[in-house]
């Protein structure tokens, strides 16, 4: 009942201060929610109230759906981790590296010095970038007239490196291109196949590449953080459908369908709905899986996408198959060897194995870290872990 009222007490005054339009956040433990809640509105300046099956855009957070399905099929021996991700998807052999630009703004380009492999592309080590976190990237599009990966092209993959494989961490398209080699091997649309395979049996019905018309009529405006700190409305809505299903950040859905997801995962694979992996595959997608490489943050090449957002200097941050784990107990509570990540909207959950509990939060805000409702996430994080 504490932890109930001092979870609304925060998300309802944050909306009611302006801070952020509308915000949906649950908690779970490995049995059952603990946690639900739902406050603003979903659209700045208008009065349909955010609800608890609001739909948003998940964006990244699709990413360790995407990274669940990879792991399937890895444990069918249809995929693994190690070899040339070249031998699912050929066009992957082919990639180059970019080394920076000629005299005349031209890309130069040369072959990289080994083949990326699954493992490389689950932890976003291939060394594809994205070009809201790399100058170079977001020069290469502008020079070649590349689409970028928010408009769900086949073209928008056909990125350059940023180094050779297994070099350091940098985010980008890697699980994009994950998500391409699940439908090489499964011969099905990833959508598809995450229906019949996660989705289906974890009973996410509200969570999907393509918005059903009930969806639609449910889902949350994206708004922009303006100079004066307001939170305007725009319109921006993901191709509908797709030309590609984008394994890295093209889902819509519910919080509480996420909640769904996580919870399976803090049950180390076994849902109601039956088992989606193997407890020990679960395990080791929780394990650091870059061995000294860290995560120090993202610093913005684009400040309407993406705030600079540095991690603290003080507590590595590595990376599983899936997930970013802290490897001291971080400044909310959060234990270490948890795992978390993100959808650029201002979306976020963490998963605490140790403690058994997890969390999901939903707002619909640009850029990325922003500067509200990424403190409101801490809030609601460190709110859970004093009430527990």
């Amino acid at each position: 009942m504490a932890m109930q009222q001092a979870l609304d007490t925060l998300l309802k005054g944050a909306t009611e201060a302006g801070d952020v339009p509308g915000v949906v956040a649950m908690v779970t433990n490995r049995d059952e929610t603990i946690y639900e809640g739902a406050f603003g509105v979903r659209k700045a300046g208008e009065k349909q109230a955010m609800t608890q099956d609001t739909v948003g855009l998940i964006a990244s957070m699709t990413k360790a759906i995407t990274s669940v399905a990879a792991m399937q099929l890895v444990e069918q021996g249809k995929l693994d981790l190690e070899s040339p991700a070249s031998k699912w998807a050929p066009e992957l052999g082919k990639v180059q590296v970019l080394d920076g630009f000629d005299a005349a703004g031209k890309p130069k380009l040369r072959a990289p010095k080994h083949a990326m492999t699954l493992k490389h592309l689950l932890t976003h080590t291939a060394g594809f970038g994205y070009s809201f976190t790399s100058a170079d990237i977001k020069k290469y599009e502008e020079v070649t007239g590349e689409p970028g990966p928010f408009t769900c092209t086949r073209a928008s993959l056909n990125a350059p490196l940023l180094f050779d494989p297994g070099e350091r961490w940098e985010y980008g398209i890697n699980i994009d291109w994950a998500g391409q080699l699940v439908e090489r091997v499964s011969g099905m649309r990833l959508g598809e196949y995450f229906t019949k395979h996660i989705l289906g049996p974890l009973g996410m019905n509200d969570t999907a590449f393509v918005l059903r018309p009930d969806m639609m009529a449910r889902r949350a405006h994206i708004h922009a953080r303006l100079p004066d700190g307001t939170a305007t409305p725009i319109d921006l809505v993901l191709p509908q459908p797709p030309e590609v299903d984008m394994g890295g950040h093209g889902m819509y859905g519910t919080v509480g369908d996420y909640l769904k997801f996580v919870r399976m995962l803090l049950n180390r694979g076994d849902s109601p709905g039956g088992r989606i992996l193997k407890a020990e595959t679960v395990d080791q997608m929780g394990q650091n899986q870059i061995g000294d490489l860290l995560i120090t943050g993202f610093k913005t090449a684009d400040p309407t996408l993406l705030n600079d957002m540095p991690l603290p200097p003080d507590n590595p941050h590595n990376w599983g198959l899936a997930f970013m784990r802290n490897e001291k107990t971080f400044v909310t509570g959060r234990s270490p060897g948890s795992l978390m990540w993100a959808g650029i909207c201002n979306s976020y959950y963490w998963i605490d194995p140790t403690v058994g509990v997890a969390g999901v939060y939903l707002t619909q805000v640009l850029p990325f870290a922003d500067v509200k409702s990424l403190p409101l996430f801490f809030g609601f994080e460190g709110t859970v872990y004093q009430n527990l």
